[in-house]
């Protein structure tokens, strides 16, 4: 059964920091890319960051030098690093594979106050 399950949501103020998690099963974790999406209300969902078999990522504009994306293998795992938090950052944040296996987690809540 594949299963994307995401923790470490919450609410912090504004230029706190998060770690989001995302643990897999059921897909061949190590073939995929791994992504987070986030989506605001009333807005549609955006790709935050991406990483790939062998580490390589890439990153919306707006959390380039903020947000890290990072990814263990060995623990089916894809992390996102969350630094210097605004409040546009307030959305569902959600984890995704594409590749071999196509799979989203239900999301988890990231609320940053003013």
């Amino acid at each position: 059964q594949v299963q994307l399950v995401e923790s470490g949501g919450g609410l912090v103020q504004t230029g706190g920091s998060l770690r989001l998690s995302c643990a897999a099963s059921g897909i061949f974790f190590r073939l995929n890319s791994m992504r987070w999406y986030r989506q605001a209300p009333g807005k549609q969902r955006e790709l935050v960051a991406a990483i790939i078999g062998d580490g390589t990522t890439n990153y919306l504009d707006s959390v380039k030098g903020r947000f890290t994306i990072s990814r263990d293998n060995a623990k089916n795992t894809v992390y996102l690093q969350m630094n210097s938090l605004k409040p546009e950052d307030t959305a569902v944040y959600y984890c995704a594979s594409f590749g071999l296996n196509t799979a989203w987690g239900q999301g988890t809540q990231v609320t940053v106050s003013s």
